[in-house]
Protein backbone atom coordinates (compact mmCIF):
# COMPACT_ATOMS: atom_id res chain seq x y z
CA UNK A 1 0.00 0.00 0.00
CA UNK A 2 3.07 2.44 0.89
CA UNK A 3 5.23 1.17 -2.29
CA UNK A 4 1.69 2.29 -4.45
CA UNK A 5 1.17 5.88 -2.67
CA UNK A 6 4.79 6.36 -3.06
CA UNK A 7 4.54 5.59 -6.95
CA UNK A 8 0.91 7.66 -7.24
CA UNK A 9 2.98 10.67 -5.57
CA UNK A 10 5.89 10.17 -7.48
CA UNK A 11 3.24 10.18 -11.33
CA UNK A 12 1.43 13.34 -9.71
CA UNK A 13 5.33 15.33 -8.95
CA UNK A 14 5.58 14.39 -12.50
CA UNK A 15 2.75 15.60 -13.89
CA UNK A 16 2.68 18.37 -12.15
CA UNK A 17 6.04 19.56 -12.52
CA UNK A 18 5.95 18.58 -16.77
CA UNK A 19 2.39 20.90 -16.96
CA UNK A 20 4.55 24.15 -15.30
CA UNK A 21 7.21 23.40 -17.94
CA UNK A 22 4.91 23.70 -20.64
CA UNK A 23 3.47 26.29 -19.13
CA UNK A 24 6.79 28.29 -18.70
CA UNK A 25 7.88 27.66 -22.22
CA UNK A 26 3.95 28.95 -23.91
CA UNK A 27 4.23 32.03 -21.68
CA UNK A 28 7.97 32.52 -22.69
CA UNK A 29 7.22 32.07 -26.46
CA UNK A 30 4.12 34.16 -26.20
CA UNK A 31 5.79 37.08 -24.61
CA UNK A 32 8.76 36.69 -27.11
CA UNK A 33 5.97 36.86 -29.53
CA UNK A 34 4.35 39.92 -28.13
CA UNK A 35 8.16 41.57 -27.82
CA UNK A 36 8.74 40.96 -31.33
CA UNK A 37 5.46 42.49 -32.44
CA UNK A 38 5.92 45.74 -30.36
CA UNK A 39 9.29 45.88 -31.54
CA UNK A 40 8.37 45.66 -35.40
CA UNK A 41 5.29 48.12 -34.27
CA UNK A 42 8.41 50.77 -32.62
CA UNK A 43 10.40 50.50 -35.58
CA UNK A 44 7.89 51.01 -38.36
CA UNK A 45 6.20 53.80 -36.46
CA UNK A 46 10.16 55.13 -36.26
CA UNK A 47 11.21 55.06 -39.48
CA UNK A 48 7.94 56.47 -40.18
CA UNK A 49 8.51 59.58 -37.76
CA UNK A 50 11.99 59.81 -39.49
CA UNK A 51 10.66 59.60 -43.27
CA UNK A 52 8.68 62.55 -42.29
CA UNK A 53 11.39 64.92 -40.48
CA UNK A 54 13.72 64.14 -43.48
CA UNK A 55 11.10 65.81 -45.89
CA UNK A 56 9.59 68.08 -43.65
CA UNK A 57 12.82 70.03 -42.14
CA UNK A 58 15.75 71.21 -43.15
CA UNK A 59 19.03 72.02 -41.95
CA UNK A 60 20.67 69.87 -39.35
CA UNK A 61 17.58 68.03 -37.95
CA UNK A 62 16.39 66.91 -41.96
CA UNK A 63 20.15 66.40 -42.18
CA UNK A 64 20.36 64.06 -38.89
CA UNK A 65 16.68 62.16 -39.40
CA UNK A 66 18.24 61.00 -43.25
CA UNK A 67 21.32 59.82 -41.80
CA UNK A 68 19.16 57.63 -39.41
CA UNK A 69 16.71 56.40 -41.83
CA UNK A 70 19.42 55.53 -44.74
CA UNK A 71 21.20 53.73 -42.22
CA UNK A 72 18.29 51.90 -40.32
CA UNK A 73 17.21 50.43 -44.08
CA UNK A 74 20.08 49.31 -45.44
CA UNK A 75 21.12 47.25 -41.70
CA UNK A 76 17.49 45.85 -41.84
CA UNK A 77 17.65 44.65 -45.45
CA UNK A 78 21.24 42.97 -45.18
CA UNK A 79 20.32 41.48 -41.84
CA UNK A 80 16.95 40.08 -43.66
CA UNK A 81 19.13 38.93 -46.41
CA UNK A 82 21.44 37.20 -44.55
CA UNK A 83 19.24 35.35 -42.42
CA UNK A 84 17.45 34.04 -45.00
CA UNK A 85 20.32 32.86 -46.93
CA UNK A 86 22.24 31.51 -44.44
CA UNK A 87 19.15 29.05 -44.23
CA UNK A 88 19.76 27.32 -47.45
CA UNK A 89 23.80 28.40 -47.20
CA UNK A 90 25.03 27.52 -44.71
CA UNK A 91 28.55 29.40 -45.34
CA UNK A 92 26.90 32.59 -44.82
CA UNK A 93 26.88 31.82 -40.95
CA UNK A 94 30.37 33.25 -41.33
CA UNK A 95 28.67 36.97 -42.83
CA UNK A 96 26.36 36.82 -39.88
CA UNK A 97 29.37 37.05 -37.46
CA UNK A 98 30.85 39.77 -39.31
CA UNK A 99 27.32 41.31 -39.95
CA UNK A 100 26.55 41.20 -36.27
CA UNK A 101 30.02 43.40 -35.43
CA UNK A 102 29.21 45.73 -37.99
CA UNK A 103 25.52 45.99 -36.37
CA UNK A 104 27.33 46.85 -32.62
CA UNK A 105 28.56 50.20 -34.78
CA UNK A 106 25.62 51.15 -36.71
CA UNK A 107 23.36 50.68 -33.24
CA UNK A 108 26.11 53.15 -31.32
CA UNK A 109 26.17 55.65 -34.46
CA UNK A 110 22.30 55.21 -34.69
CA UNK A 111 21.67 55.89 -30.88
CA UNK A 112 24.52 59.04 -31.26
CA UNK A 113 22.39 60.56 -33.91
CA UNK A 114 19.44 60.38 -31.89
CA UNK A 115 20.64 61.91 -28.79
CA UNK A 116 22.12 64.67 -31.33
CA UNK A 117 18.16 65.45 -32.57
CA UNK A 118 17.63 66.89 -29.27
CA UNK A 119 20.58 68.27 -29.07
CA UNK A 120 19.46 72.37 -28.50
CA UNK A 121 23.28 73.67 -30.13
CA UNK A 122 22.91 73.39 -33.70
CA UNK A 123 25.92 74.35 -34.47
CA UNK A 124 27.77 72.07 -32.59
CA UNK A 125 26.30 69.53 -34.24
CA UNK A 126 26.51 71.25 -37.60
CA UNK A 127 30.18 70.67 -36.67
CA UNK A 128 30.14 67.04 -36.36
CA UNK A 129 28.13 66.18 -39.29
CA UNK A 130 30.70 65.31 -41.44
CA UNK A 131 32.21 62.97 -39.23
CA UNK A 132 29.01 61.51 -39.05
CA UNK A 133 27.97 61.53 -42.45
CA UNK A 134 31.43 59.73 -43.09
CA UNK A 135 30.96 57.03 -40.30
CA UNK A 136 27.87 56.56 -42.03
CA UNK A 137 28.65 55.93 -45.28
CA UNK A 138 31.00 53.29 -43.89
CA UNK A 139 28.69 51.44 -42.42
CA UNK A 140 26.07 51.51 -45.14
CA UNK A 141 28.93 50.65 -47.21
CA UNK A 142 30.49 47.40 -45.62
CA UNK A 143 26.14 46.55 -45.28
CA UNK A 144 24.92 46.86 -48.87
CA UNK A 145 28.80 44.69 -50.05
CA UNK A 146 27.62 41.92 -47.39
CA UNK A 147 23.59 42.23 -48.90
CA UNK A 148 24.97 42.43 -52.28
CA UNK A 149 27.49 39.54 -52.19
CA UNK A 150 25.03 37.36 -50.24
CA UNK A 151 22.16 37.91 -53.10
CA UNK A 152 24.97 37.31 -56.01
CA UNK A 153 25.73 33.79 -54.76
CA UNK A 154 21.79 33.10 -54.04
CA UNK A 155 21.32 34.21 -58.00
CA UNK A 156 24.95 32.24 -58.94
CA UNK A 157 23.41 28.93 -57.28
CA UNK A 158 20.46 29.05 -59.15
CA UNK A 159 21.22 29.79 -62.61
CA UNK A 160 24.04 26.76 -62.01
CA UNK A 161 21.20 24.60 -60.62
CA UNK A 162 19.34 25.83 -63.85
CA UNK A 163 21.72 25.16 -66.42
CA UNK A 164 21.94 21.79 -65.11
CA UNK A 165 18.44 21.08 -65.09
CA UNK A 166 18.38 22.67 -68.27
CA UNK A 167 21.18 20.34 -69.77
CA UNK A 168 18.95 16.96 -68.07
CA UNK A 169 15.72 17.64 -69.48
CA UNK A 170 17.29 18.49 -73.15
CA UNK A 171 19.12 14.77 -72.61
CA UNK A 172 16.16 13.19 -71.38
CA UNK A 173 13.99 14.91 -73.95
CA UNK A 174 16.26 13.26 -76.97
CA UNK A 175 15.99 10.11 -75.31
CA UNK A 176 11.90 10.00 -75.08
CA UNK A 177 11.85 11.40 -78.62
CA UNK A 178 14.48 8.60 -80.50
CA UNK A 179 11.49 5.67 -80.41
CA UNK A 180 13.82 4.17 -83.26
CA UNK A 181 16.32 2.82 -80.99
CA UNK A 182 15.65 -0.38 -79.41
CA UNK A 183 15.58 -0.16 -75.53
CA UNK A 184 18.67 -0.84 -73.51
CA UNK A 185 17.22 -4.21 -72.05
CA UNK A 186 16.97 -5.69 -75.98
CA UNK A 187 20.24 -4.45 -76.95
CA UNK A 188 22.03 -6.26 -74.09
CA UNK A 189 19.86 -9.65 -74.76
CA UNK A 190 21.39 -9.44 -78.80
CA UNK A 191 24.70 -8.34 -77.49
CA UNK A 192 24.81 -11.57 -74.92
CA UNK A 193 23.13 -13.78 -78.13
CA UNK A 194 25.81 -12.94 -80.28
CA UNK A 195 28.55 -13.40 -77.79
CA UNK A 196 26.88 -17.01 -77.09
CA UNK A 197 26.92 -17.73 -81.19
CA UNK A 198 30.57 -16.13 -81.59
CA UNK A 199 31.68 -19.07 -79.12
CA UNK A 200 29.95 -21.68 -79.83
CA UNK A 201 31.11 -21.42 -83.85
CA UNK A 202 34.83 -21.01 -81.93
CA UNK A 203 34.39 -24.14 -80.42
CA UNK A 204 32.90 -26.46 -83.22
CA UNK A 205 35.61 -25.19 -85.00
CA UNK A 206 38.39 -26.24 -82.59
CA UNK A 207 36.49 -29.51 -82.77
CA UNK A 208 36.68 -30.24 -86.35
CA UNK A 209 40.09 -29.09 -86.67
CA UNK A 210 41.16 -31.66 -83.98
CA UNK A 211 38.79 -34.52 -85.90
CA UNK A 212 41.05 -33.89 -88.89
CA UNK A 213 43.81 -34.19 -87.38
CA UNK A 214 43.14 -37.56 -85.67
CA UNK A 215 42.00 -38.95 -89.36
CA UNK A 216 45.32 -38.27 -90.84
CA UNK A 217 47.16 -39.95 -88.44
CA UNK A 218 45.16 -43.61 -87.69
CA UNK A 219 43.04 -45.06 -89.89
CA UNK A 220 39.35 -44.97 -89.69
CA UNK A 221 38.03 -48.86 -88.49
CA UNK A 222 36.05 -50.58 -90.93
CA UNK A 223 32.33 -50.64 -90.95
CA UNK A 224 30.65 -53.88 -89.59
CA UNK A 225 29.24 -55.48 -92.17
CA UNK A 226 25.41 -55.19 -91.58
CA UNK A 227 23.48 -58.48 -91.83
CA UNK A 228 21.07 -59.23 -94.79
CA UNK A 229 17.54 -59.20 -93.84
CA UNK A 230 15.93 -63.00 -94.01
CA UNK A 231 13.48 -63.36 -96.24
CA UNK A 232 10.04 -63.38 -95.87
CA UNK A 233 9.24 -66.82 -96.70
CA UNK A 234 12.60 -68.67 -95.97
CA UNK A 235 12.73 -72.02 -97.49
CA UNK A 236 11.77 -75.41 -95.23
CA UNK A 237 14.75 -78.18 -93.92
CA UNK A 238 15.17 -80.89 -95.85
CA UNK A 239 13.99 -83.93 -93.76
CA UNK A 240 16.22 -86.95 -93.31
CA UNK A 241 13.97 -90.19 -93.62
CA UNK A 242 15.47 -93.29 -92.38
CA UNK A 243 15.74 -95.16 -95.48
CA UNK A 244 18.18 -92.27 -97.09
CA UNK A 245 21.16 -92.85 -95.16
CA UNK A 246 23.20 -95.01 -95.98
CA UNK A 247 25.00 -97.89 -94.14
CA UNK A 248 28.42 -98.17 -94.75
CA UNK A 249 29.97 -101.85 -96.17
CA UNK A 250 31.80 -103.96 -94.05
CA UNK A 251 34.59 -104.00 -96.62
CA UNK A 252 34.85 -100.58 -96.98
CA UNK A 253 35.27 -100.78 -93.40
CA UNK A 254 38.23 -102.93 -93.29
Amino acid sequence: MEAALIIFALMLLAIVGLGAYLTVKAVGAAKRGVERTVAQARRSVEDTTLRAKSFGQVGVAGALAQLRLDLRTSMRATQQALAEGAQADASLRESLGLFERLSAHGHELDGELKRLEREPDRQRTAELLPDLRERAAKIIQAADSLRWAARDRARRFAEDDLSLLSDQIQMESGALRDWSREPVDDLAAAAAEWDAAQSAQSAQSAQSGQSGQSGQSAPSPEPEPTPRPAALNPPAPTVQYPWQQKTPRPESAG
